[in-house]
């Protein structure tokens, strides 16, 4: 038990060093300061290597990532007034960023769905169901509560639940990871 206990409280140090534009990094096993001290009995902390691929892999995929929210970011603020500011904009404008996320959904889905919900209108509120009657209102184009909301918003649009765009792309994002797509969605979700 002890052995298993000093293992599972171990916790990784990362130490990269650059030479001769070649990188290498190192991890070692440190002990936590709760568990300080002498390795348990026939336990060693030896050091564990990650390559300098890894490394770069994974600066590769966080500047991807941060590139990606930079794209969202200027889709949604739409400085260029590419799309209109009405329902068939805010699809279209929901999908770019969708397509951006990898979040399925066509237009015809995305449509049907917000006429169902909300009848097209953005601060549409329901007041009634038992969301509401929790103090916790579904709301906007898709009728999306607060905390599926900042669970599936995308980081780049902006943090309104009843801003269009990213009320439609949170929901889609929603049903995505329940249902596949909202084009899966043939009533309330």
């Amino acid at each position: 038990m002890a052995a298993t206990t000093a293992t599972r409280f171990r916790k990784y140090t990362i130490a990269g060093i650059a030479t001769a534009g070649a990188a290498a990094a190192a991890a070692t096993l440190a002990p936590t300061p709760a568990h300080a001290g002498e390795p348990a009995k026939g336990q060693q902390t030896a050091p564990v290597v990650v390559s300098a691929a890894h490394v770069a892999k994974q600066a590769d995929a966080t500047a991807k990532q941060a590139t990606t929210t930079d794209r969202v970011a200027a889709i949604a603020q739409d400085a260029g007034h590419k799309y209109p500011d009405n329902l068939d904009g805010w699809i279209k404008q929901a999908r770019d960023i969708m397509k951006l996320k990898g979040i399925p959904g066509s237009y015809e889905g995305i449509h049907r769905n917000i006429i169902r919900e909300s009848g097209g209108n953005p601060l549409a509120q329901n007041n009634w169901d038992i969301n509401a009657q929790k103090g916790v209102p579904s709301k906007g184009l898709l009728q999306v509560i607060q905390p599926t909301f900042d669970t599936y918003h995308v980081k780049g649009t902006k943090d309104s639940l009843t801003d269009p765009v990213a009320n439609i792309v949170a929901a889609c994002n929603y049903a995505a990871d329940r249902y596949g797509s909202m084009d899966n969605v043939n009533s309330a979700y």
